[in-house]
């Protein structure tokens, strides 16, 4: 069963094919994490694709699943788009792009078949995917002074906090990441060191 503090999605990319009345609908599911990958993604499926007739989309971001965007890009509106987000909605996912691809094979589907259709390869895609479980994490960036190292790295130990970016100067600082279930303990053993700065960078 889901925890509260974590949220689904897709540990690779993956693809389905939906064929219909000799049309082709070739849906390809990615993990992303910033609405700045699904431009870089796009791009690159229109090169390799460059000969299709429709590149249509939808993705959702962020583990409270608040961020989306459909895209019909060209057929008729809602018919491309919004039954793809169906399919990452009905599957409860986020931080993933599901593209679709269709090469049009002479005979028109109407709404109805399209619908089916991008829904369909949609699902195929995500089908084929390996669909995990992560913990919804908080980032802050923390600095201490030598003297507070080893109680530092003792609570860091204990609390399995990932920790990056290590800078050692005048004092130490470092990059910092934890469940955010256990934010209250982690937050309340850290304010207890001394000479402890905390700086909340985000949550996801």
């Amino acid at each position: 069963m889901k925890s509260s503090d974590t949220y689904l999605t897709i540990k690779s990319f993956s693809r389905g094919i939906y064929r219909e009345k000799g049309s082709r609908f070739i849906g390809m599911a990615y993990p992303v994490n910033m609405k700045e990958e699904v431009k870089i993604i796009m791009d690159k499926i229109r090169r390799e694709f460059h000969d299709a007739r429709h590149y249509c989309y939808a993705y959702m971001l962020g583990h409270k699943r608040l961020l989306w965007k459909v895209n019909d890009d060209g057929e008729p509106s809602g018919s491309a788009g919004k039954p793809i987000l169906g399919q990452i909605n009905s599957y409860g996912l986020t931080n993933i792009l599901i593209v679709v691809v269709r090469y049009f094979g002479g005979t028109l589907l109407g709404v109805g078949g399209l619908i089916n259709a991008y829904k369909s390869a949609a699902h195929y895609a995500i089908d084929s995917a390996e669909i995990i479980e992560l913990f919804i994490r908080e980032y802050h960036e923390i600095t201490y002074p030598y003297s507070s190292m080893n109680e530092v790295m003792k609570i860091l130990k204990e609390e399995n906090i990932d920790h990056s970016g290590h800078k050692y100067d005048l004092g130490c600082s470092m990059s910092i990441n934890f469940r955010l279930s256990s934010r209250l303990r982690v937050m309340e053993r850290l304010a207890r060191v001394q000479g402890m700065n905390m700086k909340y960078i985000e949550t996801r």
